[in-house]
């Protein structure tokens, strides 16, 4: 197994660096709210991947992979929440700058959680990519368990790096029009990435 670990983490950096929900929230939030904030997400986003990979790990991401009417309630609940978010995040960009931190926490954690339990894409690369990477020489559960822990780790060390730089142009977003400007790009790159996984998935 221990041969598969530098491909696979290389994989895994590959798709984590490309652009998706995760990064463009993280990045907005990170910006308008603080580091801190984007921390707080990172570690919701991460509860998910990895509450994916243990489900897949011991069968649930088989079973969603052969039934086909749970694939696709789980792929339109993820492509109408990817709408909700770009929606959320215009709205949330006219707004005055939040003076509830608190609230923000917490809405970040669940955001990051449930975006990440709602992408069938996740069970898809836990089934039919991960696997590639487990060695004959141990049980294919514990080493599925193994690389999911990997995977979370390149993908929360990829996120907090986004939300550390994102955040440092937190006083930027302080005038609005760079914030309505920053908003709205967000807002129409999670348009486009739920309209990417309603055609590609």
């Amino acid at each position: 197994m221990w041969t598969e670990i530098a491909p696979f983490l290389a994989a895994c950096l590959v798709i984590e660096l490309t652009p998706g929900p995760n990064m463009a929230y993280l990045a907005l939030l990170s910006a308008r709210h603080g580091r801190l904030a984007g921390y707080v997400a990172t570690v919701g986003v991460g509860l998910g991947l990895l509450t994916i990979g243990l489900l897949a790990a011991f069968g649930f991401g088989q079973f969603v992979q052969g039934t086909p009417w749970l694939y696709q309630v789980l792929r339109w609940a993820g492509v109408a929440y990817l709408l909700y978010l770009a929606w959320d995040c215009w709205r949330d960009v006219r707004r005055p700058m939040k003076a509830d931190i608190a609230q923000t926490y917490g809405a970040a954690l669940k955001r990051g959680l449930v975006t990440n339990l709602l992408n069938p894409k996740a069970f898809m690369f836990y089934v039919t990519v991960l696997p590639g990477f487990a060695g004959s020489e141990a049980p294919l559960q514990s080493q599925v368990v193994m690389l999911t822990l990997l995977y979370v780790l390149v993908a929360t060390l990829v996120h907090g790096l986004v939300a550390t730089g994102a955040g440092a142009s937190t006083n930027m977003l302080r005038r609005p029009k760079w914030r309505l400007a920053v908003g709205a790009g967000f807002a129409a790159l999670l348009v486009v990435v739920a309209i990417w996984v309603a055609v590609k998935t």
